[in-house]
């Protein structure tokens, strides 16, 4: 398979995913701006999961353009983040409308958690399928970027049943992190 289909494949899904997070925003029952203030938490989930989302969209373009070979790894592992990132939407919805809520607030972390991680196990496919000498392999380097962030999501996970205002903010921070493209593949 090559580069530029898994590239298509994979920008599909994420605009299904973007598009089905939006015709879950529900128009409000009033006319008025007070008829707004109720989907305010809804909005705001939504903003930070669009905001993920891109993140993922534009790190996995350069990571994917830098990458050597399509292996069935590689594959599997590109298969394994976008799974994980098509739950968005559900546990978007769930603390949007449950806002400060504890479990609905742990199930984003969640979530979170597990597309970082399938993002790093698709880089690290991606190292094994080019080399340990490869571009990508050194531009990565160990990643601590993407292990921080997987940590952070833990951490966010474990407030969330204590104070669910640190655990929204550790979302924020991260997203923070990555929001400019990670610039270590960018073609030269």
């Amino acid at each position: 398979m090559s580069k530029s289909r898994l590239e298509a494949f994979s920008d599909g899904v994420i605009a299904i995913i973007i598009t089905i997070m939006v015709l879950e925003l529900r128009t409000p029952e009033g006319t008025d701006w007070h008829a707004l203030r109720s989907l305010g938490p809804i909005f705001l989930t939504y903003a930070l999961s669009f905001v993920y989302l891109g993140i993922y969209w534009n790190n996995h373009h350069y990571l994917i353009h830098a990458a050597t070979d399509v292996t069935p790894s590689v594959l599997w592992a590109n298969l394994h983040l976008l799974f994980w990132l098509s739950l968005t939407p559900f546990v978007t919805g769930w603390m949007g409308h449950n806002h400060l809520e504890a479990v609905p607030t742990a199930a984003y972390g969640a979530v979170m958690l597990l597309s970082g991680s399938a993002y790093w196990l698709l880089q690290h496919a991606i190292i094994v399928a080019a080399g340990p000498d490869s571009r990508v392999a050194q531009s990565i380097g160990g990643d601590s970027k993407g292990l921080i962030s997987i940590g952070l999501y833990a951490l966010a996970i474990g407030f969330a049943f204590v104070n669910q205002w640190a655990s929204d903010a550790i979302y924020g921070m991260v997203a923070l992190m990555w929001f400019v493209p990670d610039s270590r593949l960018r073609p030269t």
